[in-house]
């Protein structure tokens, strides 16, 4: 380091947000007394939203922090179970699948599959839900009160890497999956009229959802969701 230097130190678990070819534990940054460690945080490529506790020379500090020369900055990743005040999401346009099964374990999702950017930000922040999404750049709007990202390219991955960082209660079979209503018990004569003859013959429990009138029972299909909820609550168990 220069006399004008500060050395930041990114956590392992964070280098995924640094590019490729700079991905180093450490770096020197030059301190000019104006810019704030979580801009030199989100300069390097990592969103605020995945920064947990930060200190300069084992001080605790805030991203507002000004660094000086000679500081040695750590910067953790956001601790795991990140507590929340509300168990309630909103996921951008590319996680469809993940809603479907954060609903299928009864977690309040809304999605929609045509919503733009400011639009998710605007429904975030009024409906006080975390927004999960794998765009950087939406994590960065100084607007959203609170995102995260989601990790892992698979749903079976993005759907444990969500049950770890958030621990939520899990409630499944509660909520439609085409609509995140909740679901309330039927009689198979309430809904006999929308039945397949088949279906009436073999299946005596339902469920309808209170939004849209989906009606729902475990058929042929409920064992691979049977399977999606058994690994989801191992996860969640630890």
């Amino acid at each position: 380091m220069t006399e004008r230097t500060a050395l930041l130190r990114i956590a392992p678990e964070l280098l995924l947000f640094l590019p490729a070819s700079r991905r180093e534990p450490q770096r020197p940054i030059v301190t000019d007394g104006s810019s704030t460690l979580g801009h030199h945080v989100e300069s390097a490529g990592v969103p605020l939203t995945e920064v947990g506790p930060m200190t300069a020379g084992g001080r605790a500090v805030t991203p507002a922090y000004v660094p000086r020369p000679g500081d040695v900055l750590e910067v953790a990743a956001v601790p795991r179970p990140q507590a929340l005040p509300e168990e309630r999401f909103l996921l951008d346009v590319h996680l469809g699948t993940l809603a479907r099964r954060l609903r299928l374990l009864g977690l309040d999702t809304a999605y929609h599959n045509d919503m733009d950017d400011p639009s998710l930000v605007a429904q975030a922040n009024a409906e006080r839900r975390v927004l999960l999404t794998q765009d950087r750049g939406l994590l960065r709007r100084r607007a959203l009160w609170l995102g995260a990202y989601v990790r892992g390219s698979r749903p079976d991955d993005q759907l444990r890497d969500l049950l770890e960082r958030f621990a939520p209660p899990l409630r499944p079979w509660t909520r439609c999956t085409a609509c995140n209503g909740e679901l309330v018990a039927v009689s198979k004569g309430e809904v006999a009229p929308l039945l397949e003859a088949g279906t009436q013959r073999n299946y005596d429990a339902y469920g309808r959802c209170r939004e849209c009138g989906q009606v729902y029972w475990h058929g042929a299909h409920g064992g691979r969701l049977d399977e999606i909820v058994e690994s989801a609550r191992r996860w969640a168990a630890g």
